[in-house]
This record gives C-alpha cells, structure tokens and sequence, in this order.
C-alpha cells in the first residue's frame, strides 16, 4: 500500500524535493504515473528522468495506486471524496489507493498542472471534479490499450474492473500493476467519457477514509507535532489592540531563563521569544516586560461598534446587491409596515491546533513545513518574507488540526519566517499560545440588519427591504474585490441568483449593505455571512407568516413556487420533523432554510422551553448537493456543521474592551457542549446536474430553525444572539 506524504526536508535522503519529487521513492520503477490537463500540455506529460505519463495518480507493479491530492484535507473528508473521484473512473481497486499531497512548489514548476490547491468556501470537490475524473478516465484508457498491446487485441474488446483487466475473446487478464510500464508508451486520449453517475461504484459510495487509520494509531503527524534535529521554539506576542505596534522590550530580563537562546523583534507589532521548548519559552514570553504603542484604536469596545453598525441601518447607500420592483416606493406607501433589528457578534474560528508552522531559512532557499489552506499563498508568503525567489522556496502542506478558515491568511507562515531569517539553518517552528491565537484571529465580521416589509389584505408579502450593516471581510483581505454593489460577500443567500440564490420571490424587494468596518480583523469564517443572512431571513420570514396568521411552512410555499429546489428540501426537512403530526407535548417546531455554497439545505427543529430552560430535542436536516460523492461523509458534515450553527446562537461571542478581544481561552469563548448538541437527522437527497458543497452550508439553518422553535414555545423573538444573553438558559 502507496505510503502517505513525505513530510521530510528537502536535502534529507528519502525526501520529495522539486527534483526527486519525479524520481522519488513513490514513484518506483515501472510505475505508472498519469495527470490530466486537457489537451494535454508539457508539464502534464512524462518528465524527463522519470517513469510518468503525466502526473496525477502512481500506479505500482505490486497493483497499489497512488493518488496525488493537490487540495487540503482538514478532517473534512475531501482527501477521500477527491481520491473517489479519480479511482472511480480509473476503474481500481478501493482496498489498493493510497494518496500523497502536491506541494506548491512543485505545482508552479510544472504551470499548475494540478491546479489550484486553495481549500475554502466547500470548493475542494465541486471545484475539481470534471478535471479529476477526466484524469482517472484517461489513465483507464491509456492502461487498457497497454494490455490490448500486449495480447495483440483490440482495446474495445478488453474490459476492465478492480484494476483487473480481462480481454472477453481469449479470458486472458492482467493487472494495472503489470502493464503501468507498458502505458508509458501509449499516447494519452484527447476526449474521454466519463461514466454516468447511476453507474457509480466508488464515488457515490461510503468507503472507508484513507487517512482514518493513521488517526486512530497516532501516526498522523500534524503541523503542531513535526520535528527536525537542532529544531527551536519560537513563541510571539503581538500587539494585543489590533493595528498596535511594539514600543520596546527587555530582553535583559529573561535571557537567563532556562532554555531561552533569545528574544527577537519578529515585525513592528510583535516580538518572540526562542528557546529549546515551547514551555521554556512561554515562560520566558510571560515575564517578558513589553511596552506597546496601542494606536487610536484603544477605546474602541462593543459598545461603540454597535453604535456604529446602528447609524448604517439608516444610512443612505448606493450598494444594491438584490433589487426587484420598487420596495422602498412600496414601503412608503404601506398602511403598516413590519420591522425588526436583527444583530450576530463576532466569531473566533478557535481550532484545536493553534497556529504553527516550521521554517527553515538558508541564503539560497527557504523551506517550510506546516498546515495551510492556500499553499500557493503560503508560498508566496514564504518567499516575500525569505526575501527570496520562489524558485528556490517551498511549503511542505501537513494535515490540519482545525481550521474553519483561520489558515486562509498567511500571517504566522510570515511571522515564522522573519524569525527564522535571524537564526540561519536552523529549523525554527513557530507555536502560538492558545491566549495568542484567540487575540490575533481573523474574526468573524460583526453585522446587524434591519428587516422591514408589508403584507397584502390576503396575508402575502408585497415588499421586503434588507438593511445590511457590517465589517466587510473584502475590504480588509482584497480591497478590489469590492464592486458597484459593495462587498459581495455580504449578500451571500440573498443573490437573485447563482450559488447563493435567494429562495423567495417577492413583488417589491431591495437588500443593500452599508460598509462599517472597525479595526477587528475580519476573516472567512466556517460558513462565512451565509450564516447570519439565513438567521436574519429566515427569523423575519417566520415573523411575517406570524404576522399574516399563517403557518411557517405554508407562508413559505408560496413564496418558493418559483424555486423548487430550494422547497424540496424545506418539504423533506418538515416530512422528517413531522411537521403536519402534532409533537410530544411542550415540544415545538421551527424550520428554516436557505441556498449556499451551491447546496441547497434546510432544517427543522424541535425544541422545548421549562422554566426559562431550553432544550434541543432533535434537528432534521436536508440538503441536496447536486451529487454525493459519501454519503456518510455528507452524514459527518452536516452533523458536525450544526455545532458550527448552535454555538454562537447559544453563547459564543467574541467583545471587544479597550479596542481588544475580551475571550482568550475556552472558559471565556464557550463553544457547544456535548450535552447540549440535539439528535441529528441527516437526509441527503442529490438530485443530479449541479456540484454542491457539505462542509459549510447547513450550519446557517441550524440557528434560525431553533430560534423559530424558541418563539413557537414562548412567544418570544429573540434577534440578538447568543442567548446566554437572554432570560433563556440551555438544559
């Protein structure tokens, strides 16, 4: 079986640097190696010195597969589900693939012959499919025609399965294994036909992961865990108000410390401490007498933020992002008009591994090891600080220990860098203190909203207007991102259409944004705004069918008529809870629902409320992804998502005091407990035609469907979460 990758330096016997990565152990003689780029350029083709046909996937002599995974596995599963992909169509053995990681480096030398490696926004399959099955396609053909070859046959009368290839005629077979060399020789094909997914017998299917196994046995070796000989410990402190810079610092003071071989300037705003162990240089960090410069921003707190969000509910603007008839004319001509302030808080992302990485800087190159989800980035970020040509750097990608979006920004591979340019060959690994990776985030953005709408005499929603008021993540991350209509990642599940199309038609409908952007940095957070636009939305359209005397679920049909994708899954999710059968008694039910990510989800909930406690019975939760690649993969996503989902409606929140984060550890930033986290029912229902993501959309339903549940129990909105901040406590 195919070994996982090397995570070995690239001047280490064994290693897989940009020259041995082609000649390497795990491509033994006679393997077979193939890629796919169609038509087929260069880079993709057979490299000089080596045993490939292109570059995607190693197939053994001893029948063992190899697959090269180009995108980042963080526990999502998307190593497996894009190795069912290729193995699908590539017609192998399930018991027999193994995988081994690209990395960037490797990737730019040979044009992006496996394009991008970015891993973000659920994109890790639906952006790679077509490309990745057609690789697996074509290396099935080039190995088929191999045997056919040999045995002196047509192609077409060969056919193969499990990586057995057999010639109908004669009975004659033979391995993948024993013709790879043989394929070296056969011209890749310019067009392929991929299989009809009702054909499917590996992708569709819910096969073991291939990385469980080293999880379970501890072999797994993470970003936080990685060693090299004469390694060094570096642990920084930045300026704790975001936008600060660093004064000054004793060094003096704790250079005779045990352990500790110095104290640095990493940047303007942060300085660490190198030692031989982590907990020796924490210590030193700790008593370490800094002085900080903390800027204008020093007086910000939540306060003051929310005042500013307030002022943009009301405010002019010219950034539209929805707009259909006239709502504002609509609205100011209604006898009544419906309106309510919604507002979501602040979010760490707060994995389990903090941020670390390891360096290695020499004058003529740069090496780093460690977990990222943008290695290109993580490249470019390398070299720049290395102030070195990216020809001569490279990042070894290492598995994720938790991220949620935190490791799309590069900050810590350039703080690791900076310091490892002051001790010279030596491997220096950066490890942030659990206290420094909840202050330095990149935060969830702050938003509130304003709904406002009107009903006709029958009860039906005739105007709605949708105030946006927030930080932009854009204008802090890719100021030209921003466009005619403001930040567009602000709108997301509010698009007229697109993959994250609003589900509703309305007559009179505007939603517009106002940009408020405080000194807290804004990041993508798991599921990003999808998830406070579902809660706004799906709250106020729950306070409309309220409002109209009419059920949830029926007040929403009408208005999903022209969408129904969307409805289908509303109706399987209210099918599952039982909606139309009354509950157990003091049990009640809310449903939401919502497009993101190109999947459409919904959810509904059953909930109860006694004596100001509450208690999450049972979700049931929908989703159509176009297609399942695993099945019981989705299962672990869509559960898992709704922790993501419950948290900050029940207590997470991150406030700002003194123009800095107040939560730096768990027992300030509570996330869900396990004995809070409901009964989860997972119906996936693929309807076909489209590629969806997993990872991120149904977290934005969770919050909204128990939240409707909560005012059906109670008669009570709540429209500012969490709800530690409330009369309600959670049972």
């Amino acid at each position: 079986m195919p070994t996982p990758n090397s995570t070995l330096p690239l001047d280490q016997p064994g290693s897989t640097s940009r020259r041995n990565f082609l000649k390497g152990s795990s491509v033994a003689a006679g393997a077979f190696v193939f890629g796919f780029s169609f038509p087929f350029g260069k880079t993709a083709l057979a490299q000089s010195g080596a045993p490939e046909v292109n570059a995607w996937v190693v197939v053994q002599p001893d029948d063992s597969v190899l697959i090269r995974i180009a995108r980042i596995e963080m526990g999502q599963g998307s190593l497996t589900g894009l190795a069912q992909l290729v193995a699908e169509e590539l017609e192998c053995d399930w018991d027999n693939v193994g995988y081994e990681m690209v990395k960037p480096g490797e990737n730019q030398t040979r044009d992006n012959v496996w394009k991008s490696q970015s891993t973000g926004g659920s994109t890790a399959i639906r952006g790679s499919h077509e490309y990745l099955r057609q690789g697996g396609a074509a290396a099935r053909v080039m190995l088929v025609e191999a045997a056919a070859r040999q045995w002196q046959v047509p192609a077409s009368e060969c056919n193969v399965s499990k990586g057995v290839i057999s010639h109908i005629g004669t009975g004659k077979t033979t391995s993948y294994g024993a013709v790879a060399a043989l394929a070296n020789d056969v011209k890749p094909p310019e067009t392929v036909a991929l299989k009809d997914p009702a054909k499917w017998t590996i992708a569709g299917k819910p096969v073991k992961r291939l990385d469980t196994q080293e999880k379970v046995d501890g072999s797994m070796v993470y970003s936080s865990d990685f060693t090299l000989p004469g390694m060094l410990i570096a642990v920084p402190k930045a300026c704790p108000v975001h936008g600060g810079t660093l004064k000054s610092f004793d060094a003096k003071a704790v250079q005779d410390m045990p352990g500790v071989k110095r104290v640095v300037r990493v940047d303007d705003n942060a300085v660490a401490v190198v030692a031989d162990t982590f907990w020796h240089a924490k210590k030193a960090l700790d008593a370490l007498p800094v002085d900080w410069d903390l800027g204008p921003n020093a007086n910000v707190s939540s306060a003051t933020i929310a005042k500013q969000l307030h002022a943009g509910l009301s405010a002019k603007t010219d950034y539209v992002g929805n707009k259909v008839g006239d709502a504002a004319a609509s609205l100011a001509n209604a006898e009544k008009v419906i309106e309510a302030d919604y507002s979501y808080p602040y979010q760490n992302h707060a994995p389990m591994e903090t941020m670390s990485t390891t360096v290695r800087w020499r004058k003529n190159g740069c090496e780093m090891w460690g977990a990222t989800q943008v290695p290109e980035s993580a490249l470019a970020a390398l070299a720049e600080a290395a102030e070195l040509p990216q020809e001569v750097c490279e990042v070894h990608t290492m598995r994720i220990g938790g991220s949620f979006g935190r490791r799309l920004a590069t900050d810590y591979v350039r703080q690791a860098t900076l310091v490892a340019k002051q001790f010279p060959d030596t491997p220096i690994k950066l490890l942030w203190t659990r206290e420094e990776d909840m202050l330095q985030g990149h935060f969830h953005p702050v938003t509130q909203c304003r709904m406002r709408a009107t009903l006709d005499k029958n009860g039906d929603l005739q105007a709605l207007h949708m105030r946006l008021s927030g930080q932009s993540i854009l204008a802090h991350v890719n100021p030209k991102g921003i466009g005619d209509k403001g930040d567009p990642v602000m709108y997301q599940g509010l698009d007229p259409d697109g993959d994250m199309a609003l589900g509703y038609s309305v007559p009179n409908l505007l939603v517009d944004q106002v940009m408020v952007n405080p000194h807290i940095r804004p990041g993508f957070w798991r599921g990003v705004n999808l998830n406070q636009n579902a809660l706004y939305m799906e709250s106020f359209i729950d306070e409309l069918a309220h409002a109209a005397g009419k059920d949830p679920l029926v007040f929403r049909r009408k208005l999903m008529a022209n969408h129904p994708k969307h409805l289908a899954v509303l109706e399987a999710a209210a099918e599952g809870i039982g909606w139309n059968k009354k509950p157990a008694e003091g049990v009640y039910r809310g449903i939401a629902q919502v497009k993101g990510f190109g999947s459409y989800v919904a959810a509904a909930a059953e909930v109860s409320v006694t004596d100001g406690k509450l208690k999450i019975h049972r979700i049931v939760a929908a989703t159509d992804p176009g297609y399942a690649i695993n099945p019981q993969q989705i299962e672990a996503q869509v559960a898992g998502s709704f922790v993501y989902g419950l948290s900050p409606m029940l207590a997470s929140e991150c406030t700002v005091k003194n123009g800095r984060i107040e939560q730096e550890n768990f027992n300030t930033y509570q996330v869900m407990q396990l004995h809070e986290m409901p009964e989860v029912e997972v119906i996936t229902m693929p309807s076909g035609g489209f590629w969806g993501g997993v990872g991120e959309p149904t977290i934005a339903v969770a919050a909204p469907a128990v939240l409707n549940a909560i005012f059906a129990a109670t008669g009570k909105r709540v429209r500012n979460i969490p709800l530690k901040n409330t009369d309600l406590s959670v049972s």
